[in-house]
């Protein structure tokens, strides 16, 4: 049995299809096949506030070949998710009716159902429950962050600053200003709050630091590697370092998202247990259609 993930992000659009296993403690999954396509739908969601031709163009594409894909993998449910860029897009709807005629239904969410389908992968169960977890999951248009004591959410928000809005100089000082504010007050009066990073820039930083998976990132390390990575043009940091191109500029702004927030919010350590939307996703259908069936 299989199910599917689709994420339409502001920098890139994601499948996932995963194989669903039944064990003893019920149901968990491997994952078959991930693609990603860089269609960076934020430069035209935050600058003009509408999807070009062009670009709607390469969405119905790519959502047509992700249909393909699930029919060949026999997929049995699917959710498809747009975050950011489609919800600020002045023509979102009209590409929800266009995605539907390919064979999607698609679902344009908020930013606290983003942050709800995130943690529902379930690995808030996974941890310490003594300790106070930050939940920072970065975005090329929005950041959310949730905290979590003694293993319930004690608050979440959505900030509209991600690592495309960064880079298309879109990010206002307001909403940082309300983003330090918010952090300080959630995390203030709780000791020794560790950072559970989601997204491929902190993903891809926790490969690039060589710690060993299970390991934690410190903020010192995350700070070097911020440092490095300044240090090398944007030319160099793909030949040279490897990064893929629509990798190699985002994570700049990412290292500035995740560095910020963990200084204002005194954490020394940081998480990263490479889940992210559409780990969401699949942990979301199996509770809607596993949970209660019969072992």
């Amino acid at each position: 049995m299989r199910y599917a993930a689709i994420d339409i992000g502001s920098n890139a659009v994601r499948l996932l299809i995963a194989e669903i296993i039944q064990n003893k403690n019920g149901y968990s999954f491997n994952k078959d096949t991930l693609i990603r396509v860089p269609l960076r739908l934020g430069d035209d969601a935050f600058l003009q506030k509408h999807l070009s031709d062009k670009k709607a163009n390469l969405l119905l594409k790519t959502m047509s070949a992700f249909r393909n894909l699930m029919d060949a993998y026999e997929v049995e449910d699917y959710m498809a998710c747009a975050t950011s860029a489609m919800r600020e897009v002045e023509n979102g709807p009209d590409l929800v009716e266009k995605i539907k005629e390919v064979g999607i239904d698609l679902r344009i969410i908020d930013g606290n159902q983003e942050a709800e389908i995130i943690y529902s992968s379930h690995i808030i169960e996974k941890l310490d429950i003594k300790k106070t977890y930050l939940y920072i999951d970065v975005g090329g248009g929005s950041t959310e962050l949730s905290v979590f004591n003694s293993g319930e959410l004690a608050a979440s928000k959505s900030f509209n600053i991600g690592t495309i809005r960064i880079l298309d100089n879109q990010d206002t000082e307001e909403t940082w200003d309300s983003l330090k504010k918010w952090v300080r007050s959630k995390t203030k009066g709780y000791k020794n709050v560790v950072a559970i990073g989601s997204g491929g820039n902190i993903n891809k930083l926790f490969s690039l630091s060589n710690e060993k998976q299970g390991e934690l990132l410190s903020y010192d390390k995350l700070k070097s590697l911020s440092d490095m990575l300044n240090s090398y043009s944007l030319k160099d940091r793909i030949q040279v370092l490897g990064l893929k191109p629509d990798r190699a500029d985002v994570i700049i702004p990412a290292c500035k998202i995740f560095i910020s927030l963990m200084k204002w919010a005194k954490i020394k350590e940081i998480a990263v247990p490479r889940i992210g939307l559409v780990d969401g996703v699949i942990q979301t259908l199996i509770d809607k259609n596993l949970k209660n069936k019969p072992q």
